[in-house]
C-alpha cells in the first residue's frame, strides 16, 4: 500500500519559471556553469552556488556553506523569484525531449514506504554521501529536485492525467538542452483523493534516480520526527515501462601493470576475444566492446565463467566481475578513483577521445539494462553494481521545491 501526500510547493513565478529552473549543477562543465551565473540572475544555480564571486568561501558541503545556501533560498523566495502554493496539491509532469515523452506526478512519497521496502532500491548507497545531503537538509530545510520513482500506474490513475494534461499546463517552456517542460496543477479534491485511494493499491514502487537522497531523507526523518512534514520526501512516479534506460559506460585510467598482449590475454580467460576493423556495439547482455590503442574489440562472455544466478547474468555485473575484479582487483569502493563514468546517451566518441588523452586507459562500452532487470534485482532485495544505469528523464532542479 503505497502513499503519497499533496504538499504546498514553492515553485517560480511563471514568468521566470524558464529562467529559474536548472539542471542539476554537477551536469554543467565549469566553464558552463560560470557562464550560467554570470548571464542569468534568475538561475537556481545561484541558490546552490550561493559564494559565486567571492573572494572567500567556505569549505563544500560545509554548515556554513548550507547556511549560505539557505539564505539565497530566502532571498529568491523574497523578491517572489519563488512563490508558495497556498493549497497542498499534487502536480503533473510532462517533458518532451529526444529521449521520448515522459509524463508522471509529483508529489511527496513516504520515508516510511521506503524504510518498510515498498519503495524499493537497486543500487548501494555510499554513508557519506548520505550524511552530507541530511547535513544539507537540517539546514536548508528543503529539497529542491525530486526522487525519481518508477511504479505500474491504476487504469483510474492514468484516466485523471489524461483528463488533466487536456488542459492548459500551468507552465509550457523550452531549455536550451531542447527539451519541452510542461507542469499542471492537481488541486480538484475529488482528483487528489482518488489518486491517493488509488496508489493505496500499488504493493511495489522502484528507484529509478535518487537513492542517496531517500537515503538522506530517512536520516534525516529519524533525527527530526517531532516534525510532520519529515515523513515524507519531493519525487516524480512515471510508468515503469516509459523509463529510457542508457547504459552507464566505463573507462579505467590506467592500466599500467598491463602491456597490451598481456590485458587480451587475460580478457581471452574469460572472454572469446574479436578484434574488429571498426565499432560494433554490444548486441546483448552476454557482450561488451572494449576500446584500447585506438582499437575496438568485442568481447562475448563464456558461458562456464558465469555464476548460475540472475545477478551474474547482469552485463555490467559481468564488468564488475570478469574485468574489474578479476583482472584489476578492484573490489572497494575505495578502488574505484580508478573508473571514470560515461553515459550512454551520449555519442561515443566521448569516451573514445577521453582514452584517447589517457595514456594507458581503456574504454569498456556496456549493453543497457532493461526496467525488468531493475525491478527484479529490487525485488530481490539485491543491488546492482554502482552506476549500472542512465536513466531519462532527468528533472530540473527548482520547479517544485518542497520544504521541512
Amino acid at each position: 500500500m503505497a502513499n503519497i501526500i499533496p504538499f504546498k510547493s514553492v515553485r517560480p513565478s511563471r514568468n521566470k519559471v524558464h529562467l529559474l529552473c536548472s539542471r542539476p549543477f554537477y551536469t554543467y562543465k565549469k566553464s558552463h556553469l560560470k557562464a550560467k551565473l554570470e548571464s542569468n540572475p534568475y538561475s537556481f544555480l545561484h541558490v546552490i552556488n550561493p559564494e559565486y564571486n567571492k573572494v572567500n568561501k567556505t569549505e563544500p558541503n560545509s554548515f556554513d556553506r548550507f547556511k549560505l545556501v539557505k539564505e539565497k533560498y530566502e532571498d529568491f523566495k523574497k523578491n517572489k523569484y519563488l512563490i508558495k502554493d497556498q493549497k497542498s496539491q499534487l502536480y503533473i509532469y510532462r517533458q518532451i525531449s529526444d529521449h521520448g515523452v515522459f509524463t508522471g506526478i509529483i508529489g511527496g512519497a513516504s520515508v516510511k514506504d521506503y524504510e518498510n521496502n515498498l519503495i524499493k532500491k537497486h543500487e548501494n548507497t555510499i554513508h557519506k554521501r548520505e550524511s552530507i545531503f541530511k547535513d544539507y537538509l537540517e539546514v536548508t530545510k528543503f529539497h529542491a529536485e525530486p526522487v525519481l520513482l518508477a511504479y505500474k500506474p491504476t487504469k483510474k490513475i492514468q484516466e485523471i492525467i489524461n483528463e488533466i494534461i487536456l488542459e492548459r499546463p500551468e507552465y509550457e517552456f523550452t531549455t536550451t538542452d531542447k527539451k519541452v517542460h510542461e507542469l499542471w496543477l492537481i488541486d480538484k479534491r475529488s482528483h487528489l483523493n482518488e489518486i491517493i485511494e488509488e496508489f493505496k493499491l500499488i504493493n511495489n514502487i522502484y528507484i529509478a534516480d535518487g537513492h542517496h537522497r531517500i537515503a538522506s531523507s530517512l536520516l534525516y526523518q529519524k533525527s527530526n520526527q517531532k516534525s510532520i512534514t519529515n515523513n515524507h520526501f519531493l519525487s516524480f512516479f512515471i510508468d515503469q515501462n516509459d523509463l529510457k534506460i542508457y547504459e552507464y559506460n566505463r573507462i579505467i585510467k590506467n592500466i599500467f601493470q598491463f602491456n597490451k598482449n598481456e590485458f587480451l590475454n587475460k580478457l581471452k580467460n574469460n572472454f572469446k576475444v574479436e578484434s574488429l576493423l571498426k565499432h560494433q556495439a554490444p548486441k546483448s547482455k552476454e557482450e561488451l566492446s572494449i576500446y584500447f590503442n585506438n582499437k575496438w574489440y568485442l568481447l562475448r562472455v563464456k558461458s562456464e565463467n558465469i555464476i548460475d544466478d540472475f545477478k551474474s547474468h547482469l552485463n555490467s555485473q559481468i564488468v564488475s566481475d570478469l574485468i574489474l575484479k578479476d583482472i584489476f582487483n578492484i573490489n572497494s569502493k575505495d578502488s574505484y578513483k580508478n573508473i571514470e563514468y560515461i553515459k550512454g546517451n551520449q555519442p561515443l566518441r566521448f569516451l573514445v577521445n577521453r582514452v584517447n588523452q589517457l595514456r594507458d586507459g581503456i574504454g569498456i562500452q556496456l549493453y543497457p539494462h532493461v526496467i525488468e532487470e531493475i525491478t527484479s534485482m529490487a525485488d530481490r532485495g539485491e543491488n546492482m553494481p554502482a552506476k549500472s544505469t542512465w536513466i531519462e528523464p532527468k528533472l530540473r532542479s527548482g520547479l517544485t521545491i518542497y520544504e521541512y
